[in-house]
């Protein structure tokens, strides 16, 4: 599988939130790609990401996991990179999301908290 580095799958249900993280996104000169929960799923696996931004982790969001662990599996465990956003304060274990997830990022979505994310995950995806 051929990894898009300079791709960031965007997935959530609120346009407002996807337009707000596509735009910090751009700021990192990386290119995002807003979709659905439902449609994230075919999309993951179709454009392979290197960065994940997920608007939370609802439990309709199993085929979406399961297309991310695949991902995953496929290269070597290493990318896609998942930032959760959440409305909780806490570490990917305390607040119970799947395994995967290397980062929480507390909604509201600041510039400050999510642009250095995006990059640090970026540079190490490319690396």
């Amino acid at each position: 599988m051929t990894v898009d580095f300079s791709r960031v799958l965007v997935v959530g249900t609120s346009p407002v939130n996807c337009v707000v993280v596509s735009k910090i996104v751009e700021r990192c000169g990386l290119k995002p790609l807003s979709r659905s929960p439902e449609a994230a799923a075919k999309a993951v696996l179709a454009l392979a990401p290197g960065v994940v931004v997920l608007d939370g982790a609802d439990g309709d969001a199993h085929e979406l996991i399961d297309a991310l662990q695949a991902m995953r599996h496929a290269t070597a465990d290493t990318v896609p990179r998942i930032i959760l956003l959440s409305s909780r304060n806490g570490s990917p274990a305390s607040l119970g999301s799947p395994d995967m997830v290397d980062a929480v990022v507390t909604k509201p979505v600041m510039p400050e908290r999510l642009q250095p994310l995006i990059e640090n995950f970026a540079a190490q995806v490319r690396s």
